[in-house]
């Protein structure tokens, strides 16, 4: 059993991850949690305190690391014998952290796909280009590696899988849905960091279709989705990173990813693209500084932790699964509801932390126990998801199932 868990990351999605490894530290052990700025844990371990949300006495220290330092990284997590790092920093130090784990021998969990700082949208399969590459060391060094057990990319693709291999003997199609019919109040904000947010909009559009990658732009492709709780819903086709692992793992299913986006939310979008201060390449002042357009809106943009007080409003985010079961067609869909204020009020931060950030612990627990102690590397889908479901129904994110008319629990 692995047990003692590292925490990376000190924003909104790794205060959610704090607060559900301290209510579940009878299974996870001795917890820590690091970023290059210590303060940030500091407060975030403050909350926790205020919460009362370690269930059992025991160990949650702050430390201070540069995550893109591999060496300070590995030897952190010998110093705090841990057997399980939780990576939700900002995705360009994922490839490090995955090096220390390999090199240390702990389990990595990440939410998200490596990115480059200036590149955007490369070759697909996304995954091909970085983390897969580890994938047979991972295997030789038995050291497990679970990638992108967030909820998009993550949770959906355990509900692919279960959609599949429970509802049909065929699969045709994976259309991931992504809705927040929530509201912030702010005039313009993202709900997570907003550099990473812009990046995945402002190339090209990636999806599976016909058993060949195909390319769209961003809000080029809209439908309305009539979704269960938030009712109908417009959504864009939006390249995400579990098109790349699905489309891999069910090559046969075409596999799209829709997001829900306001009219306000694309047309200030479109403006700053259009003057390109979305950019990733660094530009000139007239005074001769070099800045990146990107970071500067990010600067001038709420920290999309300080939304969480005054957010209200729902978040629906599901899998329409299309395939066929003995000779008729079949549709179904796996979703979860989540609530801005529930999530606030339990552990101080907005919806999309939340979805975000509770299903790594989840994945740490099975870790823990061994359900999903791999000792190798596997995107989500390639785990059993019963487990999964069941931790995540009693830690605060349960499945539900729309199948032929009829909403049942997941286990029905």
């Amino acid at each position: 059993m692995k047990r003692n868990v590292l925490i990376i990351g000190a924003g909104g999605v790794a205060q959610v991850v704090a607060h559900k490894c301290a209510q579940n530290n009878d299974v996870l052990g001795d917890l820590h949690i690091a970023s290059r700025t210590k303060s940030k844990c500091d407060a975030i371990l403050e909350t926790v305190r205020m919460k009362n949300a370690m269930k059992v006495e025991g160990v949650f220290e702050a430390h201070a690391l540069d995550a893109l330092d591999v060496a300070a990284t590995a030897a952190l997590i010998r110093e705090t014998d841990v057997q399980i790092v939780i990576n939700v920093g900002t995705a360009f130090v994922n490839m490090s952290v995955l090096d220390a784990c390999i090199e240390t021998g702990a389990a990595y969990i990440d939410t998200a796909i490596h990115e480059e700082p200036d590149k955007i949208c490369e070759t697909p399969p996304w995954y091909a280009n970085y983390e897969w590459k580890k994938r047979d060391l991972c295997t030789e060094k038995g050291v497990t590696a679970i990638l992108g057990a967030g909820f998009d990319p993550g949770v959906v693709n355990a509900f692919a899988r279960y959609a599949i291999d429970t509802y049909m003997d065929e699969v045709k199609s994976i259309d991931i849905v992504d809705i927040n019919a929530g509201s912030h109040g702010k005039y313009f904000a993202t709900n997570f960091d907003p550099e990473i947010n812009f990046r995945e909009f402002t190339g090209v559009v990636y999806y599976w279709e016909d058993q060949q990658w195909k390319e769209t732009t961003m809000f080029a492709s809209g439908r309305d989705w009539d979704l269960p709780v938030v009712g109908t819903q417009r959504a864009y086709q939006s390249g995400h990173d579990e098109v790349h692992s699905l489309a891999a793992n069910y090559p046969n299913a075409d596999v799209r990813f829709w997001m829900g986006f306001g009219e306000h939310y694309i047309n200030v979008f479109t403006v700053l693209k259009n003057i390109g201060l979305l950019s990733e390449q660094p530009v000139t002042t007239a005074e001769g500084q070099e800045v990146i357009p990107l970071k500067v809106v990010k600067a001038c943009l709420p920290d999309p932790s300080s939304l969480a007080p005054d957010y209200t409003g729902k978040t629906c985010i599901g899998d329409l699964v299309k395939g066929v079961k003995d000779g008729q067609d079949v549709e179904v869909f796996v979703y979860n509801v989540a609530d801005h204020k529930e999530a606030y009020e339990e552990v101080g931060s907005q919806g999309i932390s939340y979805t975000a950030g509770v299903p790594p612990v989840a994945a740490a627990m099975l870790v823990a126990n061994g359900d999903w102690d791999a000792k190798t590397m596997r995107n989500v889908e390639e785990l059993d998801p019963k487990p999964f479901f069941t931790i995540l129904d009693a830690i605060g994110l349960p499945t539900r199932v729309e199948f032929r008319g009829e909403d049942k629990a997941w286990n029905a």
